[in-house]
């Protein structure tokens, strides 16, 4: 949705699409020299005409370097969609389609044409939602290429203009929160993140979610007020109390404080919200009534 995009790069978009003629997206991607364009308007990337590869590049994710410089984190994860869930076998084979395409234009030394595209739903949204359309989606004059691909950390960094210039780790760092491109997990010294680094990832995670949707979201977990996050609305009104609980591969179980408990028992608009997979490329949370509590999976009795 445009008011997830920067100003800068959304600027850019609607004098693009004030200046030029009026286009549909079909339309866009069929001048671009994309054969067949209606059938194929739904993929992420194409082959056009002279081998020149074309890939959307979702506004909501461009990020804004030193200099004014653009670049886009791009998950190499094809198995799950924006946002974390599985994706379909369909949104898969498109996933796969679109990253061959921008590798073969790392392999070649050769850059890609961009087309700039804002969506009708919340970004985290776009692969969830069958109403999901189009918003606005204009052709770059700027030319972009694969500046990064690091399958180790399952991501590459696409950059828009000359070559050589890398963003900060500080502004990769940001644009992974922004795009939801989940980092892999660290290992301690046995090989498994610590209680401390799931709980972080999944207060994270979080407040990605409910950002997307324009909420307001602030940490509050170092107050032992018997929540983490509280979500309010653009007049300040707060819609939730989150006590926030991360799990992950051999850390399945949680336990609720004392202050927790006492919250709960308060009532709304206290939930437990639980994040399955925090560190991992899966996340995906469920919240849990303080009536159903009690029922939520790896919850284990409080030791007195």
């Amino acid at each position: 949705m445009d008011k997830e995009v920067d100003p800068a790069v959304l600027a850019v978009i609607n004098e693009k699409r004030l200046l030029g003629e009026k286009r549909t997206p079909v339309d866009i991607i069929a001048k671009m020299g994309v054969f067949e364009a209606r059938q194929k308007a739904s993929d992420y990337a194409w082959l056009a005409t002279g081998d020149n590869v074309i890939a959307t590049i979702w506004a909501e994710f461009v990020s804004i370097g030193a200099g004014g410089r653009w670049f886009y984190l791009e998950s190499l994860d094809t198995q799950h969609r924006i946002g974390g869930g599985e994706r379909t076998a369909l949104q898969i084979q498109r996933a796969e389609d679109r990253l061959k395409l921008l590798k073969r234009s790392l392999d070649a030394a050769q850059g890609f044409r961009a087309v700039l595209q804002t969506n009708r739903v919340p970004i985290l949204d776009l692969e969830n939602d069958k109403a999901a359309k189009v918003s606005m989606r204009v052709a770059d004059d700027e030319e972009w290429h694969v500046a990064a691909w690091d399958a180790d950390q399952r991501v590459a960094l696409l950059v828009r203009g000359r070559r050589g210039w890398l963003p900060t780790e500080e502004d990769l760092q940001a644009a992974r929160a922004r795009g939801g491109v989940p980092a892999v997990a660290p290992e301690g010294p046995s090989g498994q993140a610590s209680r401390e680094e799931v709980q972080a990832a999944a207060i994270a995670y979080l407040t990605r979610h409910f950002a997307g949707y324009g909420y307001k979201t602030e940490n509050v977990a170092g107050q032992n007020l018997g929540y983490d996050i509280e979500v309010s609305d653009k007049k300040g009104v707060t819609l939730l109390k989150l006590a926030v609980k991360g799990t992950s591969a051999g850390m399945a179980g949680f336990q609720l404080t004392g202050e927790e408990r006492a919250c709960a028992k308060r009532g709304d608009p206290w939930r437990l919200a639980v994040v399955t997979d925090a560190l991992g490329p899966t996340a995906q949370h469920k919240l849990y009534k303080p009536s159903e509590v009690d029922k939520a999976p790896g919850l284990e009795p409080l030791l007195e």
